[in-house]
């Protein structure tokens, strides 16, 4: 033994040296050069773009072996009322998941990329290479002209592995200019390596403002509105304060209202980590959405992310002890009552907009109309559209911070209200008599939309679970 030790010894090198079967090159974009090194997280990977066993999500279907694309104005009809004036009040589908990311954009209405190249912030892991080679060139470039400047190979290509981590150790990184902007807005320096787990979700999981000119014509990249904010409390308040602070952040114009109007899109990072029972347990998205699994005698973190809903709660399991059934039900019942509050806060909403239509439409006409009366429902309208806006394009219906969820929307119904009452009371005094419901004309919204000629979905329409909208919102009213 003290032999075979001495010759151990004489032949060992200082420390032990990681094997490592190849090297990846620090720019290297293609997912399936990575995959030759890591064949196992590749071939995991390629999995987001296989469907899914339907009938297991009963909100976020996604991508299921029912082969339906989901339509989210006939999911929530109020939102193509309130939407009407853009792409996304053409068609608004969805999402089916990362292997998707470009492919949807590339299959979608072309009214949802008129913007350019900038739509590809959030998809492609070549934007920020094209950005700083080509600057404007690239960002205002015409959708179909800026994907090809992509590499052929990868021009559907949605997140990849350069996105997340550094070619040399696999270490976490970023990749998106915004989220690295963002970071310093809020004053977060070194991360720890739980909090990157978190960041490199949230580089594309965050909601981002299209900058614009005086025309409304893009005028850079994408940028963070979290202004006032710090770490695990990036609020909705502070949001809405920078998207309001200039004409920059109006990216498109409300055709019931008028309003030149700025968006909010999927808000997951900063709905879960405002103080979130899970964020305040010091978990990142990566433990719910790459749980671990065993491939042969080898342990990975899963790369086929999607809802633990879909993958029969797996990752839930590592800390909840309660069983499938009773994690299911947690689920759908933040979701039912979020919903509910979804569609009370959303026909509020609609019925305010409609409502500054007749008032707009007396004005044009030579009516008069209080200003002063007017001006204060649109500060309240603005209000409680935003945060209508957050909550709905948040892909958990709720359930990444269940109790902000129900705030938010409770603020929406609330700032909803006001301004009705103040639009109202500006028309009544005007001469102007009013409905008790006010027709929202939904159909005409719904109808032969964009180059497919979309139509309201039935079927697709998530109606109060506690059937209690009917008493706020007829159904002769909705117009459908």
């Amino acid at each position: 033994m003290s032999a075979i030790a001495a010759i151990i010894a004489g032949c060992g090198g200082d420390r032990p040296e990681l094997f490592r079967a190849g090297v990846i090159a620090e720019d290297e974009f293609d997912p399936e050069v990575w995959g030759k090194i890591f064949p196992l997280q590749y071939e995991s990977w390629l999995a987001t773009g296989q469907m899914r066993p339907s009938g297991k999500s009963m909100y976020k279907k996604g991508w299921d072996d029912d082969k339906v694309v989901y339509d989210k104005l006939s999911e929530f009809p109020f939102l193509a009322l309130l939407y009407n004036g853009w792409g996304f009040g053409v068609e608004y589908n969805e999402p089916r998941g990362h292997f998707f990311a470009i492919i949807d954009q590339l299959e979608i209405d072309p009214s949802r990329v008129k913007p350019g190249g900038v739509c590809l912030a959030c998809k492609s892991p070549m934007h920020k290479t094209l950005t700083k080679q080509k600057g404007l060139a690239y960002l205002t470039a015409n959708f179909t002209d800026a994907v090809n400047m992509i590499p052929e190979k990868l021009r559907k290509t949605g997140p990849a592995c350069i996105d997340c981590h550094n070619s040399s150790d696999m270490t976490l990184r970023t990749n998106k200019l915004h989220i690295e902007n963002g970071l310093k807005t809020i004053g977060k320096k070194n991360p720890t390596r739980q909090e990157m787990r978190l960041i490199v979700c949230g580089q594309c999981h965050n909601t981002y403002t299209v900058p614009r000119d005086a025309n409304m014509k893009v005028a850079g990249d994408v940028q963070l509105p979290w202004s006032g904010s710090r770490w695990g409390a990036i609020t909705i308040e502070n949001i809405i304060k920078d998207l309001l602070k200039d004409s920059s952040r109006l990216e498109w114009k409300q055709n019931v209202t008028g309003f030149k109007m700025p968006f909010i899109r999927h808000p997951e990072f900063e709905m879960f980590t405002n103080g979130s029972i899970h964020f305040n347990a010091g978990l990142s998205c990566a433990d719910c959405h790459m749980p671990y699994k065993r491939s042969g005698s080898y342990k990975i973190s899963s790369h086929d992310l999607a809802s633990p809903v879909k993958q029969d709660f797996t990752a839930c399991a590592q800390c909840h002890t309660e069983g499938a059934d009773w994690l299911r039900k947690q689920v759908f019942t933040t979701q039912e009552r979020t919903i509910s509050l979804l569609n009370r806060a959303g026909y509020a909403n609609a019925v305010v907009a409609k409502l500054f239509e007749i008032a707009n439409n007396h004005a044009a006409k030579g009516g008069s109309i209080d200003r002063g009366l007017y001006d204060r429902a649109k500060d309240y309208y603005m209000q409680a559209f935003l945060r209508l806006v957050f909550i709905s394009a948040e892909n958990s219906i709720g359930f990444h911070n269940s109790t902000e969820a129900g705030r938010v929307l409770g603020d929406s119904v609330a700032f909803a209200n006001r301004a009705e009452l103040l639009i109202r009371k500006a028309l009544t005094d005007s001469g102007i008599r009013l409905p008790e419901n006010v027709n929202l004309e939904l159909n005409k919204y719904l109808t032969n939309r964009g180059k497919n000629k979309l139509n309201f979905r039935r079927e697709q329409e998530f109606k109060d679970p506690y059937n209690n909208q009917r008493y706020f919102t007829t159904g002769e009213s909705k117009g459908l």
